[in-house]
């Protein structure tokens, strides 16, 4: 071979690594909040002098942010360029972690946390976007594998760094500690990450989809926060929920009639595209309910402090790390329909395991099935986060990606949305009161997460079993 095209090729795959790292900053960072603010809950509740379901509004204040501003993070990286709004992104997560780290109410929590998602909701549909743009298809089986390596590290290290500061010092250090981390992701990004500018042809802002899509996701999720706790009538949940359903009604129907839609539905035409967004969603809202509920249940139900808990949940990310070994291989053997069947399924069982757990339940034992789970459920996410992008022409990629990670954030918040409100209703069907969790509510709520898992194995059976060869490295 050529000196100067081995030195190429040897560049490329080099690139091929480095740059998904860089892009996974944020994915980092997210997951490294959200594991840390999940284990560090209850230490929360008692510095503010809250109920421990009440700073559920905190957790889901910042994933409703992101659903809301996700859908104009395309549009800005078409209209301002990538790499910019990368920067800006990380930039304004940080900020908003720094206010939390000084706040002293519930109130000012959840509004630092809605500042927050403002920024989050840029990272990581822009990260995802420059990703694409820079990895030749052939490569991007192996280079989706790096992409979550950050993501699982942050995994790991939350729920024993949340552990650590909650039982060393204050809380508002879990915030603070974002800081250092978003200034190295900026650092990194203007250095691995090839400058950019605007799009070749960019559009107008759609302010009215934009409003129609704000209005349907914040109906819909405020009334899932809400209901069976008491804070508004049902009637105004019911409202609350038709109106968030009507507006994305609206929206669907307006975005066909529109030559330039802030999100174009029409990419859900792919097959591939369709199965890894709607049909992953079932799957998604099970993995945005665990992380809430295994904290609450080790600590609350088990008594256990909250570094116990966190060396015990950091099982999950460890399996997370192991997929990363196995999944490109298993992917190039079986194709990606038998991966995605098969590790649903087993990601199901094994939340429906979670729900078995007791207070003499050995450790060790529940680290492991906690880390198997981990590694299934990461065994479906890296192939789900491959196979969606396989047919989306180039142009349309931005429009891919900020739908995705909309679903995505919409998913997870729905999640954890839906852990809470089962703990709450089926407290007050254990006759407890408004606020207080029963130890026994925790494994029937693990059961019906289980139970959501598996409509996602329905929608990957449709799969055609060559769906997505032309990816599969050889």
């Amino acid at each position: 071979m050529n000196p100067i095209n081995a030195t190429l090729d040897e560049g490329r795959r080099i690139r091929a690594r480095i740059v998904p790292l860089v892009v996974a900053c944020p994915l980092f960072l997210q997951n490294l909040d959200t594991s840390v603010m999940a284990t560090a809950l209850p230490s929360i509740s008692r510095s503010l002098d809250v109920g421990i379901l009440d700073l559920n509004l905190a957790v889901t204040a910042y994933l409703l942010s992101l659903a809301i501003f996700l859908p104009i993070s395309g549009w800005l990286a078409d209209r301002f360029g990538a790499r910019r709004m990368f920067c800006v992104a990380i930039g304004m997560f940080s900020l908003g972690s720094a206010m939390c780290g000084m706040a002293t109410s519930l109130t000012g929590l959840v509004s630092y946390r809605l500042l927050q998602g403002v920024g989050g909701a840029m990272m990581l549909p822009v990260g995802r976007l420059i990703l694409l743009r820079s990895v030749p298809p052939s490569q991007l089986v192996n280079a989706m594998v790096w992409f979550t390596v950050p993501g699982a590290i942050g995994r790991l290290a939350g729920p024993l760094f949340g552990g650590a500061v909650v039982s060393i010092t204050s809380w508002h250090w879990i915030f603070l500690v974002n800081i250092p981390f978003g200034l190295l992701g900026i650092a990194m990004a203007l250095r691995f990450i090839d400058r950019d500018g605007p799009a070749a042809e960019t559009t107008g802002f759609d302010v009215t989809g934009f409003l129609l899509l704000a209005c349907g996701l914040t109906g819909l999720i405020g009334a899932l926060e809400t209901v069976g706790k008491g804070m508004f009538p049902w009637s105004a949940n019911l409202v609350s929920a038709a109106v968030g359903a009507a507006s994305l009604l609206a929206y669907a129907v307006y975005s066909r009639h529109r030559r330039h839609p802030l999100i174009d539905l029409s990419i859900f035409s792919f097959s591939s595209y369709k199965a890894a967004v709607v049909g992953g969603m079932p799957l998604r809202i099970a993995i945005g309910a665990s992380p809430f509920l295994l904290p609450l249940m080790l600590q609350l139900a088990f008594g256990l402090s909250a570094l116990q808990s966190g060396l015990l949940t950091m099982a999950t990310a460890i399996g997370s790390l192991v997929t990363r070994t196995i999944v490109a291989r298993a992917i190039r053997v079986v194709g990606f329909r038998s991966v995605l069947i098969w590790s649903a399924t087993l990601t199901s069982l094994f939340y429906m395991a979670y729900g078995l757990f007791t207070a003499q339940t050995s450790h060790v034992l529940i680290f492991i099935v906690l880390l198997l789970g981990g590694l299934c459920n990461s065994l479906a996410m890296v192939s789900l986060n491959t196979l969606g992008f396989t047919q989306i022409p180039t142009q349309r990629m931005s429009h891919a990606t900020t739908a995705s990670s909309m679903v995505q954030q919409l998913s997870l918040c729905l999640g954890v949305v839906m852990g809470a409100s089962l703990l709450a209703l089926i407290s007050a069907w254990h006759g407890e009161e408004a606020g207080r969790v029963n130890a026994d509510s925790f494994n029937p709520a693990f059961l019906a997460i289980g139970a959501v898992t598996l409509l996602s194995v329905l929608w990957f059976r449709r799969l055609k079993p060559e769906e997505g060869d032309e990816f599969r490295q050889r």
